[in-house]
């Protein structure tokens, strides 16, 4: 089990979901991470749901009006020169740098395939307090047409290391300093746009798999093994997608 007090720069730090629904959002969550929320307002009428697993903050959602999606945050020492330096590397700026109360700072980028980041330098905030735990985010991916160029934006972007897995089909794995920080696969054509994918853990996930359809939920791909475990890939019930990884987790 990961509790984490604050982030190397370049790790992955936070997921947060943008939904059309946000109570139905909810329901399906709990029903399947087992997730309680706390809840504030954040002007406008909005409501920002922390996710919380055995009182450790996992994530958030909030109702939004963009297609559903989960937005994954990376920590960096500063925003500003982050976003700068990813549009000199060929991203496009989408959100430019902005305060979020007195908590961090961030700013969302699209990498040069398209896929959306969102960058996180932290205040009062560190993004999430457990991880690598059932529950609780433990890996994040990048579905890219190119994971070798994509490899080389986000290496000169945040000093990563990719390494490719023998038989993999282009799977690549990311290290960021000396541990393990998510991975890029290939984005086969007409699969959809590019995109970073978060992983939940969980206990059983082919007891997720067996669940998720009869939450309104569609099975995309899995249950799959790999070397540390097993995952799947999901939509949930308004069109978002996450993963679910049942296995060894690095703490």
């Amino acid at each position: 089990m990961g509790e984490r007090t604050s982030y190397a720069p370049g790790t992955f730090s936070w997921a947060e979901l943008a939904t059309s629904d946000a109570d139905a959002a909810k329901a399906f969550y709990t029903s399947i991470f087992s997730w309680d929320y706390r809840d504030v307002p954040i002007g406008d009428g909005m409501i920002y749901s922390t996710a919380l697993r055995g009182g450790g903050d996992v994530g958030a959602l909030y109702a939004s009006e963009q297609p559903p999606h989960w937005n994954c945050y990376v920590t960096v020492e500063s925003v500003d020169a982050s976003a700068a330096r990813a549009v000199e590397l060929g991203a496009t700026l989408v959100a430019e740098p902005f305060d979020i109360f007195d908590i961090g700072r961030s700013a969302a980028i699209a990498d040069p395939a398209g896929a959306h980041l969102y960058l996180w330098e932290p205040r009062k905030n560190i993004g999430a307090t457990l991880v690598n735990a059932p529950g609780a985010m433990a890996w994040n991916d990048l579905l890219t047409p190119d994971p070798a160029e994509s490899a080389k934006f986000y290496g000169d972007l945040f000093g990563w290391t990719t390494v490719e897995v023998p038989g993999g089909h282009g799977y690549r794995v990311i290290t960021n300093g000396d541990r393990s920080n998510g991975g890029m696969m290939t984005l086969e054509p007409g699969a959809g746009a590019p995109s970073w994918v978060p992983y939940f853990g969980h206990e059983n996930v082919e007891q997720v798999v067996a669940e998720v359809p009869g939450l309104g939920g569609t099975v995309v791909v899995g249950p799959v093994p790999v070397p540390s475990g097993k995952f799947a890939l999901f939509t949930d019930p308004q069109g978002a997608t996450f993963a679910a990884l049942t296995g060894d987790y690095d703490d």
